[in-house]
């Protein structure tokens, strides 16, 4: 009889999960008792459990109830005593449940292995001076680097699990007095409304959280640095930490956020502010460039100096394509060797995208495909690109967008997509959070942080741009 029960509870549960090949079961006989394990062999470390639990239970001469299994026998390990609901859900956290026939409760030890990498330098985000160490995929060791830079008893982790097939734990994170009650509240409510069958990386829930989804624009900051983090959570913000995910996103976002850099923080504030023109000056040469000089070719060469003039029709003379189809196709050449590089082994992606772009923009130009001033301003368009690589997938698709205005309308096409850029993003406003904030609208305050960087004794008030509940960054 005693037998059968235990028996009948574990056959339940590896019908429950098909009698897949990492999913175990022990039974233990202990006089008359009979003491059942289930547990999944890939998410457990067998030299943990045959010390902490296996031979505790052999080494036992009293009768095993739950108090004796979690105060004498267990008492050195992560233990809880679950429901029969939450099995399931324990085994699949790596979790090792114990049953028996002679006592009610159901026993849950923690003795979880896994894979996991050191926090090292994130290839995204490299600084010359400042913190080197990046966000991981497991969310334990990313709550640590969280908790060493913020002290406080303030700071929450409220936990969710979101996907019907994944349950993947979804980490809401701010710090309580500072972020604004209306911001979390409406994080909360959006990722418990989340109907997906699973979540394997941060950014699946990324467009769940956007007011437009469908935007081209991003609507959400993400980063892999924990001080990143940590400083925007000072400030007011609410991160998200997904399982499984090295990525960590921060709301409200606001388009400054990318314009700064890490580095701004860890070097003098002039140099910082010059770095930080520097990259605005990128941003609109990425995107415009091409376009700018297909209006230029096309419709308005009459304001062109004449020797640049000259060395243009010389260099365009008996090409076969138009200039509208030679930019787009110097354009697509790069792309492909971006793409490639991005896919090849690291030892390979630089030297062919390197070597690919010089012999075949070379090659390109004495079999006269393409002419020099062609490759040069796509090429420079396409390096400054990367001042502001978080910008990168939107620059590409708006850098298409004014090559097809500049070839069609000429300046008053590429001056018309402006506009309406810049009045489409004044419009977005997620989380109470003005896009283009502390500009439009202007904000005095945040200005001390915006294009131009004061120094961090004149940062006296936390940022005005998006709700915060704390007003003085030190009393």
């Amino acid at each position: 009889m005693i037998q059968n029960k235990v028996e009948k509870i574990i056959e339940k549960y590896k019908i429950e999960f098909h009698n897949s090949n990492d999913f175990a079961s022990r039974i233990f006989n202990k006089g008359e008792q009979m003491v059942g394990m289930l547990f999944l062999k890939s998410m457990t470390n067998p030299e943990l459990f045959s010390q902490t639990i296996y031979m505790p239970l052999q080494q036992c001469n009293e009768k095993i109830d739950e108090k004796t299994l979690c105060e004498k026998i267990l008492k050195n390990n992560s233990i809880e005593i679950i429901e029969e609901k939450n099995i399931i859900t324990n085994i699949l956290d790596g979790k090792v449940v114990i049953f028996s026939d002679s006592f009610q409760g159901i026993v849950s030890v923690d003795v979880l292995t896994f894979p996991s990498r050191a926090p090292t330098e994130p290839p995204t985000s490299p600084v010359i001076q400042g913190p080197r160490e990046g966000f991981v995929e497991d969310f334990k060791t990313n709550l640590t680097l969280l908790r060493r830079r913020i002290h406080s008893k303030d700071l929450v982790f409220k936990s969710v699990f979101v996907g019907n097939k994944t349950n993947t734990k979804v980490i809401i994170s701010y710090i309580d007095g500072v972020a604004n009650k209306k911001v979390v509240e409406e994080v909360e409510r959006k990722i418990n409304a989340i109907k997906i069958d699973g979540v394997v990386d941060s950014y699946y829930i990324l467009s769940f959280l956007e007011k437009r989804p469908n935007s081209l624009f991003k609507q959400i900051g993400n980063t892999e640095k924990p001080d990143i983090v940590a400083s925007k959570m000072l400030e007011g913000k609410v991160a998200i930490i997904v399982d499984n995910s090295p990525i960590v996103l921060t709301v409200p976002f606001i388009l400054m956020e990318d314009l700064q850099s890490s580095n701004d923080y860890y070097t003098n504030h002039h140099y910082s502010s010059l770095v930080r023109v520097i990259r605005i000056l990128g941003l609109m040469i990425a995107i415009i460039a091409p376009g700018f000089y297909l209006a230029l070719q096309l419709f308005h060469y009459n304001v062109l100096p004449l020797n640049f003039l000259i060395t243009i029709a010389d260099t365009t003379q008996g090409l076969p394509f138009t200039p509208f189809l030679e930019i787009l196709f110097i354009f697509l050449l790069f792309q492909i060797l971006y793409e490639v590089s991005l896919r090849l082994p690291s030892y390979l992606g630089l030297a062919t995208s390197v070597v690919g772009a010089l012999i075949l923009g070379d090659t390109g130009v004495k079999a006269g495909l393409i002419s020099p001033p062609g490759v040069i301003i796509t090429a420079l368009a396409k390096i400054a690109l990367y001042t502001v690589p978080e910008q990168q997938s939107q620059i590409t698709v708006l850098q298409v967008i004014f090559i097809i205005l500049g070839g069609s309308l000429g300046i008053l096409g590429i001056v018309t997509g402006l506009v309406f850029v810049v009045n489409y993003l004044n419009t977005l406003d997620d989380f109470s959070t003005p896009y283009l904030a502390p500009y439009a609208p202007r904000i005095a305050n945040d200005l001390q942080d915006g294009l131009i960087k004061h120094s961090i004794n004149d940062m006296k008030t936390l940022p005005k741009s998006f709700p915060n509940n704390h007003k003085e960054r030190s009393k």
